[in-house]
């Protein structure tokens, strides 16, 4: 999903600033929340949301959650995978399939 280049790119532009020096588990964990709340003041008034807008909002919100994938040492991809299946499992396509009910519901 995610290329080494794009981590890599993410690294050498945090590099050349000196900003890891900022990127502790808990900034990078409250910059996801404060990114994904203005992804989220896209869609605030109107359900359709400038799409370069959400485009730069949903940016940021990736780019801090590769900074502190990073940050923390785990593979994006194999994290997703992982929770991909654990999820998979607590909704099973014949109980889940068409329907938005808690796993625990179902």
């Amino acid at each position: 999903m995610v290329t080494e280049n794009v981590r890599q790119a993410l690294r050498e532009f945090v590099a050349e600033r000196d900003w890891a020096q900022f990127h502790s588990s808990e900034n990078l964990a409250k910059s996801i929340a404060i990114e994904a709340g203005e992804l989220l003041e896209c869609f605030q008034w109107e359900p359709d949301a400038d799409t370069d807008r959400v485009r730069e909002e949903l940016a940021d919100v990736l780019t801090y959650c590769l900074l502190l994938a990073d940050r923390i040492g785990v593979d994006p991809d194999t994290i997703v995978l992982d929770k991909l299946e654990v999820t998979r499992r607590k909704y099973p396509v014949d109980r889940a399939r068409g329907r938005s009910t808690k796993y625990d519901a179902l």
